[in-house]
């Protein structure tokens, strides 16, 4: 199948478009399963809505986005919400890296860095619908020569999201047809577990979240770019999720907090990423697990990568109008500095300026070697 749609990608738009699959009313696409129902658009591949019940069955919206399908395209300040960021997501120090012998340089839109590879990124694309089914869609993209600035060669991606019993996965896929090229993809939903209608908070500081293998984090400088240091995370320490679970505002009153992710701008919390530290034996446990108290929805994130970013949305503003379906007593109807988290998996950030970390293998690919090729799962339950 995945064979077939890079032969896909290969033909003209006008080909396939005459075939793409229809959204619903609302412009969206929806999957159910039992426990879960969840819609995407085709722009960025994102997922818009996931719906899972709390502990007393009432129907929960957790994931951020928009009612208005047609707003992410256009919406100015663009939070990546549930998109699949790429070629090369998250950020690229200095906006420059060496590829065999050749210096390349990135859009600069990250200060002086790259973020999600610049302002026409996959996250800022409209990927074509190849199939639809009632618990799968597949959505592909070409990525010719650098469309994104310093990005060479041709790319040919693939996500298929899908449903099943209170889980949501993803398979992504990519494949560089005629040059080697940097490829690193991930999944950028956003969460809020209590879909904002705790009457109390409309934060997400009461949200609790462990990381049991990352013991040892990517170093950042004060523009939250990496140093190529790999600090250990002391145990009781701002940054300790491994050694117990604990909340996200657990460490409000810690003075590392303002600065946590990035003296220069002073943010405060989370925008970090935690190294997965696991054995083989425990492959098939959680990278990280998330709840929430209050709505007891909780999720488990099962995945091959090597890394998990979290992000504390410090830089929300109250800009971003909540859905219809989500707020309650505590909410002006917006999304607050720490209203969301964002959970990442993927490789190592910005490990093709740092070969010593001996990434290269997972984050350039080329005519000559297999596609990138990562799963991500989250599986939904209760906790009393």
């Amino acid at each position: 199948m995945i064979k077939a749609l890079f032969t896909a990608l290969l033909l003209p738009l006008s080909v396939l478009a005459k075939d793409a699959p229809e959204p619903g009313p609302d412009g969206k696409y929806t999957l159910t399963a039992p426990g879960i129902t969840a819609k995407f658009v085709a722009y960025s591949a994102a997922i818009t809505n996931l719906i899972v019940k709390d502990r007393n069955g009432v129907d929960r919206d957790i994931i951020l986005g928009y009612d208005n399908a047609s707003f992410y395209p256009v919406d100015p300040n663009h939070p990546d919400y549930g998109a699949v960021p790429g070629r090369y997501v998250n950020r690229i120090a200095n906006h420059t890296y060496e590829l065999d012998g050749t210096r390349y340089f990135t859009e600069a839109n990250d200060g002086n860095g790259t973020l999600h590879s610049g302002l026409n990124g996959w996250s800022r694309r409209t990927w074509n619908v190849s199939e639809v089914t009632e618990t799968s869609i597949t959505f592909t993209i070409r990525d010719e020569n650098n469309s994104s600035a310093g990005m060479p060669g041709l790319v040919l991606g693939t996500v298929t999201h899908s449903v099943s019993a209170n889980s949501w996965s993803t398979k992504l896929k990519a494949k560089a047809v005629d040059h080697r090229t940097p490829i690193m993809l991930t999944t950028h939903p956003y969460w809020n577990l209590d879909a904002f209608a705790n009457p109390d908070t409309d934060l997400v500081l009461n949200h609790t979240l462990s990381l049991p293998f990352g013991a040892r984090m990517i170093g950042i400088d004060p523009n939250t770019q990496s140093t190529g240091d790999l600090p250990k995370v002391a145990k009781g320490s701002i940054n300790d999720f491994w050694s117990k679970p604990k909340q996200l505002g657990a460490s409000i009153n810690d003075p590392a907090w303002v600065g946590n992710c990035g003296t220069a701008s002073g943010c405060s919390g989370y925008n970090n990423q935690w190294i997965v530290d696991r054995e083989a034996a425990d492959e098939d446990k959680p990278i990280a697990s998330l709840s929430s108290d209050w709505s007891g929805i909780k999720w488990d994130l099962h995945s091959d990568q090597a890394g998990v970013v979290v992000y504390s949305c410090y830089w929300m503003g109250g800009v971003n109008e909540l859905k219809a379906s989500q707020g309650g007593k505590a909410t002006n109807g917006f999304v607050q500095r720490n209203g969301c988290v964002a959970v990442e998996p993927q490789d190592w950030v910005d490990g093709i300026n740092h070969p010593e970390w001996k990434r290269l293998d997972k984050q350039i690919y080329g005519p000559d070697t297999g596609p990138f090729e990562s799963s991500i799962s989250y599986k939904f339950s209760t906790i009393k």
